[in-house]
């Protein structure tokens, strides 16, 4: 939820760091903080806002810019407000310690208070600066070093972390530790420079060597000398996992776009064709995927498939539901995590369980696969992240590639998931025979060419400009489809509101006669799909409905489309595909409208209000 970043070498840790989170400003944009250390002061800046309001306060002082150590933060709102006090990096009482946190810790209140009783003083209300004196005050009563101090404290909170931890009296050397929340540490040549970082990107340029904290490890990271790690829950040794990066820089620049959010959408084309890409050979009929094919006969011998996620990757869970239950025939529930996880849901060892992802460390779909692992359960990842939390802590699963997806509102992500589960649906379908070879063979032909077809559907976007223009200043929008899209109308409503801010609500379109209907006048724009395949003369009714009582309607409809055409205000055209692969292309308009929208506005659209990229608290 929150961006760390920090620096330990011989370079000027200012600019790395400051960059650093930059490129991590998706996780939380509340406030922004820098720790460097000059050799002999701590110079801390921080402050409520973005990272270009730190960079003010830092560029009229050189004096907080030098040195060739630091730490730093971007945050995502927990405890305590968005405020100069609250922000982070959070100093200890003495004044040697300084840490930075992603995540929460759960019993920080009764720590709070034993603290006060010996003494310490607080100046925040966050849960950090409750854990930074923590660790001092286990370091002072057990008279040892930073990470041994480090190591002891954390054994004492229940929670959530990704931290890195300071000290003055100590300056050769950084203490970084995880639980639940992801953390990655950057190797120099021969050791001579570390980088930490929530994700890889803030240090791409200097090295490819890159080592993933596990949970529950902490690492000491000291310039000459190779990474200790070690557990936590016990303080024994580990040995340190190197690997080799794989993103490159201009994936993770805006490349001449306006927004990553823009550049993302219409990256999709590639995405997509990346994801299937090796796994659909469609010339010979075949889908191969490692992770149901090892497990193939769990996956037919499922009573039922549990798909949980959260947000957009839940409406796309809602497509899979549809796509496996119509090709494969085997019954699927989507849950929410966040409610799976606490209601005490009934699972079995005959269940499947599909957890889904962009990230890969969404704190309430891990927990969810905890829970389903507990269980019996067979638990089938679908992520975006290499090495992700949720990729390591699944039994098997298959990587979008949708590449890195910067702009907090997802766009690639939706339909490479989308991609995914539809291979998931095709593969089971031939293995069960539900399918006819003739049907298979259709599907991968048509799946083929849906990249052709995405792009070609970009080349609306003027259009959907238009309509932006007319419908900007709306108050309340309805986002209406049936049958696999659906869960597409819940997506383009939930976008309209992430990033524009304007109330929108999603609805099957046979149920707006019971009660939604009420809300139609004509300043009620309503967005309808209705292809012409499925349920399109129900859609078209529904639409006459809407009609007779001046709503206004923007119809997505398929090429040559005639009846529609009379009734609609504005209509915008994708091309024909099979029924079931149409969310791919009626997503597409949806997130250029929200997008244009949002920029008309004057909105962020990158980085929209109250909102982060990846979840990672509860």
């Amino acid at each position: 939820m929150c961006g760390i970043t920090g620096y330990i070498g011989e370079k000027d840790a200012y600019p790395i760091i400051i960059n650093g989170l930059k490129r991590l400003e998706y996780r939380g944009y509340d406030s922004a903080g820098i720790m460097i250390y000059d050799g002999e002061e701590l110079n801390l800046s921080k402050t409520k806002g973005k990272v270009a309001d730190l960079e003010q306060i830092t560029d009229n002082d050189s004096k907080r810019k030098a040195g060739t150590i630091g730490i730093g933060h971007t945050r995502w709102a927990t405890h305590g407000v968005p405020n100069d006090v609250n922000s982070h990096p959070h100093t200890s009482q003495s004044g040697n310690l300084v840490i930075v946190h992603n995540g929460i810790i759960e019993n920080y209140d009764t720590l709070r208070k034993e603290l006060i009783n010996r003494g310490y003083t607080f100046h925040s209300d966050t849960d950090t600066e409750v854990l930074v004196n923590l660790i001092e005050e286990v370091k002072k009563q057990e008279n040892c070093k930073l990470g041994k101090a480090v190591q002891i404290a954390l054994t004492e909170v229940t929670g959530a972390y990704a931290i890195a931890v300071f000290d003055k009296e100590k300056p050769n050397e950084i203490i970084v530790a995880r639980l639940g929340s992801p953390i990655a540490i950057g190797v120099g040549k021969n050791n001579e420079e570390f980088f930490i970082a929530s994700d890889a990107s803030p240090f791409i340029e200097f090295t490819k060597n890159v080592m993933y904290l596990e949970d529950e490890e902490m690492a000491i990271v000291k310039p000459g000398r190779d990474i200790r790690v070690r557990q936590i829950s016990d303080d024994s040794s580990v040995e340190p996992n190197i690997q080799k990066l794989k993103l490159s820089l201009d994936q993770i620049e805006k490349g001449g776009y306006d927004h990553f959010m823009i550049k993302e959408i219409h990256e999709q084309p590639k995405a997509i064709i990346d994801t299937y890409r090796g796994r659909m050979l469609a010339n010979q009929g075949i889908i191969k995927m490692a992770g149901i094919d090892n497990n193939l006969e769990r996956f037919l011998n499922a009573e039922r498939i549990i798909v949980v996620a959260c947000g957009t990757s839940w409406h796309a869970g809602l497509v899979g539901e549809y796509l496996i239950e119509e090709m494969a025939r085997i019954p699927v529930e989507v849950e929410y995590a966040s409610e799976f996880r606490y209601r005490n849901p009934i699972i079995t060892p005959k269940d499947i369980v599909i957890a889904i992802s962009q990230s890969g460390e969404t704190a309430d779909t891990l927990a969810a696969i905890k829970l389903a692992k507990s269980k019996g359960a067979f638990v089938f990842g679908v992520c975006n992240v290499v090495g992700s939390s949720i990729a390591r802590e699944t039994h098997a699963g298959a990587y979008t590639h949708a590449g890195p997806e910067i702009g907090v509102a997802s766009t690639k992500a939706f339909t490479t998931q989308i991609t995914v589960l539809s291979l998931i649906a095709l593969k089971l379908a031939k293995e069960k025979g539900t399918l006819s070879k003739s049907e298979f063979n259709t599907y991968l032909q048509k799946m083929q060419l849906i990249p052709e077809k995405v792009q070609k559907l970009l080349e609306i976007d003027e259009k959907v400009k238009e309509i932006a223009r007319i419908y900007k200043d709306a108050k309340n929008c309805l986002y209406l489809g049936r049958g696999f899209n659906f869960p597409v109308a819940l997506e383009g409503a939930l976008k309209l509101k992430e990033i524009s801010y304007i109330h929108a609500e999603g609805y099957p379109a046979a149920e707006m006669k019971h009660g939604p209907i009420a809300l139609i006048d004509e300043d009620m724009p309503l967005f309808v799909i209705a292809t012409n395949k499925g349920h399109y003369e129900k859609v078209v009714s529904n639409i006459q409905e809407i009609k007779s009582r001046s709503g206004k309607i923007i119809a997505i409809v398929t090429e040559g489309d005639v009846t529609v055409k009379e009734i609609a205000d504005h209509v915008i055209e994708i091309p024909e595909t099979e029924e079931a692969l149409t969310p791919l292309l009626t997503t597409i308009p949806f997130q250029l409208l929200s997008y244009h929208i949002a920029v008309m506005l004057d909105k962020n659209v990158d980085q929209p209000r109250n909102l982060a990229k990846s979840v990672t608290v509860e």
